[in-house]
């Protein structure tokens, strides 16, 4: 660990008890209960409109542009009370519910709360579905299961096929299109009466604010269920962990998409809550979009920033070339958060190291896990370490139960932020929920310390995804996938791991071309297939995977083939969401011909 010194940042003070029963299932929970929070989201936007009437809540800024554009609160209390009239107008309800295709606005972001302000659920829905996919079956399977009342888009033309195809009939909202249900400028000035006041009374905290899709990558997507209390709850559960944010109201510049859990309500809902500003960033973590984001943080100086490990890595990039800009990147931050995917120890060691060359002072770097049935904020580390991958502990009024199994230990959780279930479907909520009222994770746990839960714990991959090698060796896949991705530093964002019933273990990779074109000469000017599969970049793959091997201890982690992934992942199918993040068991299941060629061994593959 680093001598310098922590930059002050007022966090938890967790005391953590643990019960063990003699089958060896574990019990894991804080001593302190949550404190008071919220009934109702609403409560958020009046409070700080009644506070703080001037100061900004969201903001954005198209490509290139120079000027932010957004509303304070004062002015979003307003339009938020007369959006919300003109949906009850519509006569949308908990059973026809409004459907959002745009991409995050501040448009986007108006509708949302009003929403919530007058009691009608939202659904945002990722964008690719409509303008990425051909058939529109995902986005098909979100309206059946929902049956909205409306659809809104910032922006028509793009999703106009799609809307056509799927929502025919709905009443179209949004800020451009020729063939909106009610103008834009209308829709913001629709005179308000008292049955906007009547709905916001009536909410409780049972009721739905929001249906959140997971990924859908083992078939259509499930709606999962957001009540008000979850949000509300789980946004007390946050701000405890991240106490510093009651005294210093969050400055963020953000891209991730609102239709995941993380952004869609932990990011968007930390800064409502507590009075904070959402810059919304139009950029990526992507080679041609990244310039945006870092044109972005030279203007914002966050005091809290998430991304994913791939963006922090073009970041790290950035601050390699330019003192200016890592002393403007740090200057505010009290905390990072990455998330999506595992950290590369080089990128967490070179995040490290930067904030304390440009600042003199260490800051907070961590992760955390959640699901979108745990609205999502569950576990989190506040503890500096000296390497990723401790996801903490479990927040206040959340209990973590861990239970054997194949030799892990499956992660379950209970608390006032889970989900109650998934939207007309008891089915299968029945079965995401244990005997005594824990659901699921799916995720396998291993402690940092088998003699003290309070230093937090490990992911140790998904429980379906793990497989057995032909010898009957256990595979640990997200232990792997992570150790791999670390030890071919920066090559790859990610990798899948292939051999079950196999004698062996190999890999297909999902290619980081910013790092590789720093390796290969001449690789920015050259094509996917040509750089991806240049001699250069084989050669530095194998001789990665030679010395990662070197170490890793039996056939369990050693990896002596691999493949490049030329064609890209492909949303539709599953193999990646919107956001990046991969799935393992969906790569393996559409691209099974390519896992039998790897363990062909023809000259194509590499050999470490």
């Amino acid at each position: 660990m680093s001598d310098a010194k922590l930059r002050p940042v007022k966090l938890w003070h967790a005391e953590v008890a643990h019960e063990k029963k003699p089958d060896g299932t574990m019990y894991v929970w804080q001593k302190e209960p949550l404190g008071p929070h919220s009934e109702k989201t609403s409560e958020w936007l009046e409070r700080w409109a009644r506070e703080s009437p001037d100061r900004t809540w969201i903001t954005e800024r198209g490509v290139g542009e120079d000027e932010w554009r957004g509303v304070t609160y004062g002015e979003a209390r307003e339009i938020v009370r007369s959006i919300g009239q003109g949906l009850l107008d519509l006569d949308l309800s908990e059973e026809r519910p409004l459907v959002i295709l745009s991409g995050n606005s501040v448009a986007h972001a108006l509708m949302v709360v009003a929403a919530h302000y007058v009691g009608i659920p939202s659904a945002a829905i990722a964008p690719a579905y409509a303008l990425v996919s051909e058939g529109f079956e995902k986005l098909k399977g979100v309206r059946d299961q929902i049956t909205p009342g409306a659809v809104f888009c910032e922006d028509t033309g793009p999703f106009k096929k799609a809307i056509d195809t799927v929502f025919p009939d709905l009443p179209r909202l949004g800020v451009n299109g020729d063939d909106l249900a009610i103008a834009w400028d209308d829709l913001k000035a629709t005179p308000v009466t008292d049955a906007v006041d009547k709905a916001n009374d009536a909410i409780t905290p049972d009721t739905v604010a929001k249906f959140l899709f997971t990924s859908g990558t083992t078939g259509s997507p499930k709606a999962v269920i957001q009540t008000q209390r979850m949000l509300c709850v789980n946004i007390e559960q946050v701000t405890d962990c991240y106490a510093y944010l009651r005294d210093e109201p969050p400055m963020v510049l953000d891209w991730a998409p609102w239709n995941h859990v993380a952004a869609g309500n932990l990011i968007f809902n930390v800064v409502l809550s507590n009075g904070g500003t959402f810059h919304i960033d139009a950029g990526r973590p992507t080679k041609d979009m990244i310039h945006e984001t870092i044109r972005n943080l030279r203007d914002v100086r966050t005091n809290w920033y998430w991304n994913v490990p791939a963006g922090f890595e073009m970041i790290l990039h950035e601050i390699a070339k330019d003192p200016d800009f890592a002393r403007t990147f740090f200057s505010e931050m009290k905390l990072m958060y990455y998330a999506g995917a595992a950290m590369a120890q080089h990128t967490w060691d070179d995040l490290k190291a930067a904030a304390i060359k440009a600042t003199g002072e260490e800051i907070l770097l961590g992760t955390g896990l959640g699901a979108t049935e745990t609205a999502p904020f569950a576990l989190y580390q506040t503890e500096p370490q000296d390497s990723p991958g401790n996801i903490g502990i479990p927040a206040k009024d959340l209990v973590l139960k861990l239970v054997p199994n194949e030799g892990k230990m499956e992660a379950r959780v209970k608390g006032p932020n889970v989900t109650p279930g998934y939207w007309r479907n008891e089915k299968l909520s029945a079965e995401a929920f244990d005997e005594e009222g824990f659901y699921k994770l799916g995720d396998a746990l291993r402690f940092a310390d088998p003699d003290d839960p309070a230093k937090g714990f490990f992911f140790d991959g998904r429980v379906a995804e793990n497989f057995k090698l032909q010898t009957g060796t256990w595979v640990s896949v997200g232990a792997v996938r992570a150790k791999l991705t670390d030890a071919l530093g920066g090559l790859a964002r990610d990798v899948v791991l292939t051999g079950d019933g196999q004698e062996k273990l190999g890999a297909l990779l999902v290619p980081f071309r910013p790092a590789i074109e720093e390796i290969v000469p001449g690789g920015k000017e050259m094509d996917e297939a040509t750089l991806f599969t240049h001699p250069t970049l084989r050669e530095a793959i194998a001789e990665r995977l030679a010395a990662y091997n070197a170490k890793a201890t039996g056939s369990s982690m050693r990896v002596p083939i691999a493949m490049v992934l030329i064609e890209p992942l492909d949303l539709d199918k599953g193999e990646v969401t919107d956001k990046g993040s991969v799935n393992q068991r969906a790569v393996l299941r559409e691209r099974a011909g390519l896992v039998d060629h790897l363990y062909e061994e023809g000259g194509d593959v590499i050999r470490a």
